[in-house]
């Protein structure tokens, strides 16, 4: 297989089922409009702890909004575990290159969603095209940090609070 190739293929695409580490059988799909209330309903779940940089929004309403606009604006993948969304990530494309973000619902962190959720992603942005990904992410978030070098992800840029890295697809 040629270089080139090899990097069109190092990232899954959706849908992908699979059982992770805590026994649980998760399916990554592509979302659409008809998912929102159950993405609203993953995020109204967070606590303060769980925000990153501001995000989700706190107020049910803002969330609904926050939401909304990613599924119209962006390339969104959300994980399901039965009917519930415990996952969601999306890359939101600005000519070839896109700005990702990637929630996983905090009951399920450490079991892997994570890492396969970020690579379909990344598989579904390569379909559409996108040769470059970047995001910002805080400097203590070390788990998120490691989960972004894990595929690939350089820190380009050192702020205060936050870093902001990028992969070349």
């Amino acid at each position: 297989m040629t270089d080139e190739a090899t990097a069109a293929n190092r990232f899954s695409r959706p849908p992908r089922s699979f059982t992770d580490g805590r026994d649980r059988a998760i399916e990554i799909g592509v979302a659409d409009d008809a998912d929102s209330e159950a993405v609203v309903e993953m995020y109204a779940a967070y606590t303060d702890a769980d925000r990153a940089q501001g995000i989700p929004p706190r107020e049910r309403r803002d969330v609904g909004e926050w939401v909304d606009t990613m599924l119209d604006d962006g390339i969104n993948l959300v994980a399901w575990h039965g009917e519930d969304a415990v996952g969601h990530a999306a890359l939101f494309p600005y000519d070839d290159t896109a700005e990702l973000v990637i929630f996983v619902h905090p009951d399920y962190h450490y079991a892997g969603i994570g890492s396969r959720l970020i690579r379909a992603l990344l598989g579904a942005g390569q379909r559409a095209g996108l040769d470059h990904v970047w995001l910002s992410v805080q400097r203590d978030n070390h788990v998120a940090m490691n989960l972004y070098r894990s595929v690939g992800f350089e820190t380009t840029r050192r702020e205060r609070n936050e870093h902001e890295m990028e992969l070349d697809l």
